[in-house]
Formats: C-alpha cells, structure tokens, sequence
C-alpha cells in the first residue's frame, strides 16, 4: 500500500524560508513522481513542483520558480520542497501526491495529508 505523509508546515514570516517533506512508502520501484500542490482558501488547487525519482528531474511552476527547490532522498524515501523568499501569496495547505509523470495539471494517482503553511507579514 502506497503512503504519502507530507510534514513541515506552520508559520513562516515572510521573506523567509520554508522547507516541508514528504515520506513515501510502499513504492515497488523508482518509476514514480512525487509532486507537491497547494490550495490557498478560495483558489483553485495548484501543481506546485515535482520530481521523477528514476533520473532527478524536475518541474517547477511559475508561481515558485526561481524561489522554489525539489529535491529527493533516495535513500529515505523522502521528498523535500524549499521554498525561499516566501511571501504571502504562499499560504496554503500544501499536499504531496504521486503518480507516473510529472503532469500535474491531470490525475493524481496517490494522495497524502497536507500540511498547513501561513506566512506573516
């Protein structure tokens, strides 16, 4: 059974750094994504970053890049998102999903729990 716990959440002041992870268990091979989203209240969901375990390759979305690194931990079975500079707009809970791409505007094969982050001004 595959489980995603995503951790690393609270509040962060803004202009800061915040850095969150996700542990995936259960995975039969690396031919995985992992793939971080956001939803703040009231928007729309959002494909936030991700990365395939098999080469290291990596998606950013607009909103975060240049600010934003997705890195893996093979060894651990852990995916951490930095996020620098952070700034309001940031504030959301934020979900670690998993599927076969890095697609992250379709399905999601693999969800797990999210973890909350506000920034304060």
């Amino acid at each position: 059974e595959v489980q995603l716990q995503a951790s690393g959440g609270g509040l962060v002041q803004a202009g800061g750094s915040l850095k969150l992870s996700c542990a995936a268990a259960g995975f039969t091979s690396d031919d995985y994504a992992i793939r971080w989203y956001r939803q703040a209240p009231g928007k729309e969901r959002e494909g936030v970053s991700c990365i395939w375990l098999s080469n290291g390759a990596t998606y950013y979305a607009h909103s975060v890049k240049g600010r934003a690194t997705i890195s893996s931990d093979n060894a651990k079975n852990t995916v951490h998102l930095q996020i620098h500079n952070v700034k309001s707009e940031d504030t959301a809970v934020y979900y670690c999903g998993a599927d076969q791409d890095c697609a992250v505007e379709g399905p999601t094969e693999y969800w797990g729990r999210g973890t909350q982050v506000t920034v304060s001004s």
